[in-house]
């Protein structure tokens, strides 16, 4: 059986490859048009008045149509580009980069969907508002990301544990292995404790309850709020 041996390909041969391959043409920055385009540089549109020229036969022929097509949105966008570099401020910051200012917007689009309402406030915004409780009140830093971050400080742990959620600061003494229990209630903390009504389940029952609680008031802020709106 006869065999063939490929000949090596040299560093000269790959250099002559890469000079004999054409470079793609380079498109002028310029577009002439008889008619000028229009802009809307606020909503960065560039309106071409002048007739689409397509080539004969062009569904016929995609290639052409496709090329023809891709010219034509070539030049809009290549006139958009020129006319926003020669005509909006440019500003540069070490921190955001070169940043382009738009103009404001002539063409005002329509929306697809109505405005949405304004949402009723809630029984308990209401009165969060008159007495200026939490994000209502005038302290420093109230209702701030910091005073209602998801993260709280564990002194014991020293570390910065959740505050709600798996292993959260809400939960904190249900898993301790000794519990300090009432002198009035640790005859009765045994039986409580198979039941799940224990010291140790205390904690968990009142997150039950208080998220009962406020789905209980949700619903009721949710029929409020209807009735008003009917």
């Amino acid at each position: 059986m006869a065999e063939t041996t490929a000949a090596p390909v040299t560093a000269t041969d790959a250099s002559q490859a890469t000079k004999q391959k054409p470079k793609p043409e380079r498109l002028p920055i310029t577009v002439s048009k008889p008619t000028p385009y229009t802009f809307d540089l606020g909503n960065l549109v560039a309106s071409d008045p002048n007739p689409l020229t397509l080539p004969p036969g062009g569904r016929t022929q995609p290639t052409a149509l496709n090329a023809a097509l891709a010219s034509t949105a070539r030049d809009g966008a290549q006139s958009l580009l020129n006319q926003l570099l020669t005509t909006c401020t440019l500003t540069s910051t070490t921190k955001d980069g070169v940043l382009l200012t738009l103009p404001p917007r002539n063409m005002l689009t329509p929306r697809f969907k109505p405005l949405p309402t304004p949402k009723q406030p809630t029984k308990w915004e209401l009165f969060a508002r008159k007495k200026g409780i939490g994000k209502y009140s005038s302290k420093p830093g109230a209702g701030t990301k910091e005073a209602k971050g998801k993260m709280v400080y564990d002194a014991e742990k020293e570390k910065w544990v959740p505050r709600w959620g798996y292993g959260g600061a809400n939960k904190k003494g249900e898993n301790e292995w000794l519990v300090e229990v009432d002198d009035k209630e640790w005859k009765n903390e045994e039986k409580d404790a198979a039941e799940g009504k224990g010291v140790r389940s205390l904690g968990r029952r009142e997150r039950v309850e208080s998220i009962r609680r406020n789905e209980r008031r949700q619903r009721a802020n949710e029929r409020r709020g209807s009735r008003k709106g009917a």
